[in-house]
């Protein structure tokens, strides 16, 4: 009773209202910003080396320096290339995300000795240094330690702990899914606006052909190599848009996946140092059932009596 009685004193933890807070620019927001202005940097260096004019094929691919279907720098290309960056500025959020979870092991906020066992009464300070450590909860080895603590404090049971331990790293799992979400949609998109690219190119070029060709002929000599060369000219750059789609769509899936990687990696490192140094510390005080040692004690004391009143009565009885 006054283990209970005391233990919400001893874990009790002022966090700071959220008016009391610091009002900060969220990271990803920022980084979102600075990427497209990289990206708007990038477009205006590759119209810097490829001036109008250049029928270089890499001016094409590029940035569509020549188009005829939109203003320039309105181009399809230079659209995907400010995509192409935020996506890139979201991998770089996610990577840093990763790195701080990782991070967080190294704190000291377990024991990881070999011989330290944790009892109830000791882990009140460990709850206090997690929660000082993280007072938003923003990183998972806080949130997770603080709920395993709670439960251990308010249930004792080893096996409550462990089960609360692997649905909390279920969730965190499927958080980390969630997080990507928007660069899948992203990644996606990129190849979409390539294919968008490529039906305008070629619908732009059927039209020019239409145009071009009425009334001509190649028995009278009314077509010729030039009129030729513009049509698969300009059918050649509608596939371009689709080209770069597919090459900055591979980029962007294979760092995805290597970010991503690098999150589920530190949430697994996170679960197996929860599990080393915290639930395999845990001792369970067991109370014993009460009244099992003191009722036969009791009533041992009472037949012991009642046996020496009986034979002090036989004794006066053979005496009389």
């Amino acid at each position: 009773m006054s283990d209970n009685a005391g233990a919400p004193s001893e874990w009790a933890h002022t966090s700071p209202r959220p008016a009391e807070r610091e009002e900060k620019v969220p990271f990803r927001a920022v980084t979102l910003f600075a990427s497209l202005l990289v990206g708007l940097v990038l477009v205006g260096a590759l119209s810097y080396v490829f001036p109008a004019g250049d029928d270089r094929m890499a001016a094409e691919l590029l940035v569509d320096r020549n188009t005829r279907i939109f203003p320039y720098p309105f181009t399809i290309q230079n659209v995907m290339w400010l995509a192409f960056c935020a996506a890139a500025g979201e991998l770089v959020v996610r990577h840093f995300t990763g790195r701080r979870e990782g991070e967080q092991i190294h704190l000291g906020l377990l024991p990881e000795d070999d011989r330290t066992i944790l009892r109830k009464r000791d882990l009140a300070p460990i709850y206090h240094r997690v929660v000082e450590s993280d007072p938003e909860r923003r990183y998972l080895l806080q949130r997770l330690l603080t709920g395993a603590l709670l439960q251990f404090r308010n249930s004792g049971s080893v096996d409550q702990v462990n089960s609360m331990t692997n649905v909390s790293l279920e969730l965190y799992q499927h958080e980390i899914e969630l997080r990507y979400n928007m660069l899948r949609y992203v990644i996606w998109l990129i190849p979409t606006l390539g294919f968008i690219g490529t039906v305008l190119g070629i619908a732009f070029a059927m039209r020019s052909a239409g145009v071009m060709f009425a009334g001509a002929s190649i028995m009278d000599g009314t077509i010729g190599p030039e009129m030729m060369e513009q049509l698969t000219g300009d059918l050649g750059v509608a596939f371009y848009t689709t080209l770069l789609a597919l090459l900055q769509s591979a980029v962007l899936m294979f760092a995805m996946h290597i970010m991503q990687g690098k999150e589920e990696g530190a949430l697994n490192t996170i679960g197996q140092y929860c599990l080393g140094n915290l639930s395999n510390r845990l001792h369970e005080e067991r109370v014993p059932a009460s009244g099992s040692g003191a009722a036969p004690t009791a009533g041992g004391r009472q037949g012991g009596s009642e046996q020496g009143r009986s034979e002090q009565g036989q004794k006066q009885v053979d005496g009389q």
